[in-house]
């Protein structure tokens, strides 16, 4: 079997790592920090010393040291020791994996949204400050104090390494899902810059959520969010144009979507909507799933998919549900129901000024009929957007219907 490469084992091994660490000494923040600079001694090491026998021992060697140096504040023999790292394999390396338990100390509730990602990339993920940073398209700096006070909160609030029971588990379960499903938005339709797609923040939430599904293979919320970022991801390549223009579902090239990763979502979405319950995940992904069901778009099963947005607006009320409820109901009852629709939203103040609401009302506006309205509304989403794959494809849209 032909070994992993090494930017993939280091990132399937970190959270294992840190959580050994974690569990023998308690030390979140210090661990944390033993680990990133156990993980760059191996990026450095290793292509030139090759592989140890044991990566995970080595990292756990190398990493325990670093923490107990730190502690002792022993600098000149935190360097000798990790100079002889890989002659070392520990005694004590547990086999069982507590990237879940990480994943839940991640998305403690003391953290903001923000910090919450930006932990959960670096603790979990792997990613270093300075590649969390670009992702999000803010200085190294400024990412480096959010995650230094986010473990820093963490600490102040007491919190163990050990699982929640009973409510408190499935909250914050909810939580963790909520950072996995943000992390992937965010690979999938960057909210800023240049490009339309961070690919590597879209495969590192798959990969994370692949992880939790392994340990909660029962939970139907947790195969819904999988699956639904499977389905998503299976359309990245069509969404662009080779010069990095958008391009909308109803034009995508669907023979190009990615068949594998179709059939393991379909499945995955079989599973999970076969438990007694519903959730917004699950929901979702049926969604998603009727979508790469049609082989053209005008085949697409509008009814069934508004059908399924008026459940999910019952069980997880949000005006983007709406939203897309509305884009459903134009295409079942015409867009003058849609735009009905559309306007219970303007008095949503989570919707004022935003770039989605305006888009949508545009792309109704012009099914209507209503080229001028529609051109004001292109226009105004452009602005209102900071993705410049996005502003490119609305202005290009307002140019299409002509200035009125």
């Amino acid at each position: 079997m032909t070994a992993p490469p090494l930017e993939d084992l280091l990132r399937e091994l970190t959270p294992q790592v840190l959580g050994t660490l974690v569990r023998r000494y308690g030390r979140f923040e210090g661990c944390e920090d033993a680990v990133q600079e156990a993980v760059l001694a191996a990026t450095v090491q290793w292509p030139v010393e090759g592989r140890p026998d044991n990566p995970r021992g080595w990292l756990v060697t190398v990493a325990a040291r670093r923490l107990i140096d730190e502690m002792r504040s022993e600098h000149a023999r935190r360097e000798r020791e990790a100079a002889t790292a890989a002659e070392v394999v520990p005694e004590d390396v547990p086999d069982h994996d507590d990237t879940l338990v990480l994943l839940f100390l991640c998305c403690h509730p003391s953290l903001t949204a923000a910090s919450q990602t930006a932990l959960t990339l670096r603790a979990v993920g792997g990613l270093t400050t300075a590649e969390i940073a670009r992702a999000f398209l803010v200085p190294e700096g400024t990412m480096a104090v959010r995650i230094s006070r986010a473990k820093a909160r963490i600490k102040a609030a007491g919190s163990t390494f050990a699982l929640p029971d009973g409510a408190e588990r499935e909250e914050r379960l909810q939580v963790v899902l909520h950072v996995l499903y943000l992390i992937f938005n965010e690979g999938y339709t960057a909210s800023s810059g240049n490009a339309l797609h961070r690919p590597d923040l879209a495969r590192e939430a798959i990969r994370l959520t692949r992880t939790v599904h392994a340990q909660l293979p029962e939970d139907g919320e947790v195969a819904g969010l999988l699956a639904l970022m499977l389905l998503t991801d299976a359309r990245r390549r069509t969404r662009t144009t080779p010069a990095g223009d958008l391009v909308p579902l109803d034009e995508q090239d669907r023979t190009r979507w990615d068949r594998e990763l179709i059939a393991e979502g379909m499945g995955l979405v079989k599973a999970a909507l076969a438990g007694p319950a519903l959730g917004p995940y699950q929901l979702q992904a049926a969604i998603a799933a009727t979508h790469a069901d049609a082989a053209k778009a005008e085949e697409t099963d509008w009814a069934q998919v508004h059908a399924l947005y008026l459940i999910l607006e019952r069980v997880a009320p949000n005006p983007m549900v709406t939203l897309n409820r509305a884009i459903a109901l134009a295409e079942t009852e015409g867009p003058a129901a849609g735009l009905a629709l559309l306007a219970t939203l303007d008095g949503d103040e989570r919707m004022a000024g935003h770039h989605r609401l305006r888009s949508v009302r545009a792309h109704l506006l012009e099914k209507n009929g209503d080229t001028a309205g529609a051109y004001e509304q292109y226009r105004l989403a452009a602005k209102a957007t900071a993705s410049l794959a996005e502003q490119r494809y609305l202005e290009s849209r307002a140019r299409r219907v002509g200035r009125p």
